[in-house]
């Protein structure tokens, strides 16, 4: 490295081994972003996606740790953060648990809210301060159209990812004055084995008013530009990508 040549910026993807995490990690390394990619416990799916990005002359590597577990989370961002500062998290990892409410049990509930909730704190507050240091931040969570006008048996997972929302608009107003934005993304139905498993083709073109399912490049599309440094002024927004549906 020259003298004048800056080190990359540093980017964790939690759930980066999924179709859209995948997405995601692959449009942040072509942006120059060192990828970090997450997985809960398939390392070598994180690995594989990692050796994607290598192979297209990016910089990934790939860690495994489960979010829902605070200590284990924390041990492993401050191994991370023994190479420096991490400027980009993008909060991607999920699940489903579905059920009508009046049959769901207090497990279901509550694993789908320690992931996509209690995980965006165990992931992202220990990076804060590191980040504040450099005047310099991006934090994206992947949220759902679910959130926004909810879905029959998805109470515990729209609680989950509405709950991101208000904590990403409080965030936002914390961080602003330090280079660091906090946007939430809001996916419709998008391609990939969840919606296979969920709606037939004829549901998806009744459900959406474009009459088709989003791809995953196109949410790594936005979140890639959230995480630009053109989008330094878009702070504290929900932003829908869901063809239309609300």
């Amino acid at each position: 490295m020259s003298a004048t040549e800056k080190p990359a910026r540093r980017a964790l993807v939690t759930g980066g081994s999924g179709d859209l995490g995948g997405a995601v990690c692959l449009r942040l390394a072509a942006q120059g972003w060192r990828t970090i990619v997450h997985a809960n416990s398939g390392l070598d799916r994180a690995e594989a996606v990692a050796a994607r990005i290598r192979e297209a002359g990016g910089a990934a590597e790939a860690v495994a740790f489960d979010v829902a577990d605070g200590e284990a989370a924390r041990a492993a961002i401050e191994g991370l953060l023994e190479a420096g500062p991490i400027q980009c998290v993008v909060n991607n990892a999920g699940i489903h648990d579905d059920a009508p409410m009046a049959g769901m049990s207090q497990a279901q509930w509550k694993r789908v809210i320690d992931v996509s909730l209690h995980g965006f704190f165990h992931v992202t507050q220990p990076l804060l301060l590191p980040m504040a240091r450099t005047r310099f931040g991006r934090i994206v969570s992947v949220s759902s159209v679910a959130a926004v006008l909810g879905n029959r048996g998805q109470t515990n997972y729209a609680a989950a990812k509405a709950a991101l929302h208000g904590a990403s608009r409080s965030l936002a107003r914390e961080m602003a004055s330090r280079g660091i934005t906090v946007n939430v993304v809001a996916p419709g139905v998008i391609e990939g084995r969840m919606a296979e498993q969920a709606f037939p083709p004829e549901a998806i073109k009744q459900m959406v008013p474009a009459a088709r399912a989003g791809r995953a490049d196109e949410v790594a599309a936005l979140v890639g530009f959230l995480c630009s440094d053109e989008a330094g002024y878009i702070n504290g927004q929900v932003i829908g990508i869901n063809g239309g549906m609300g």
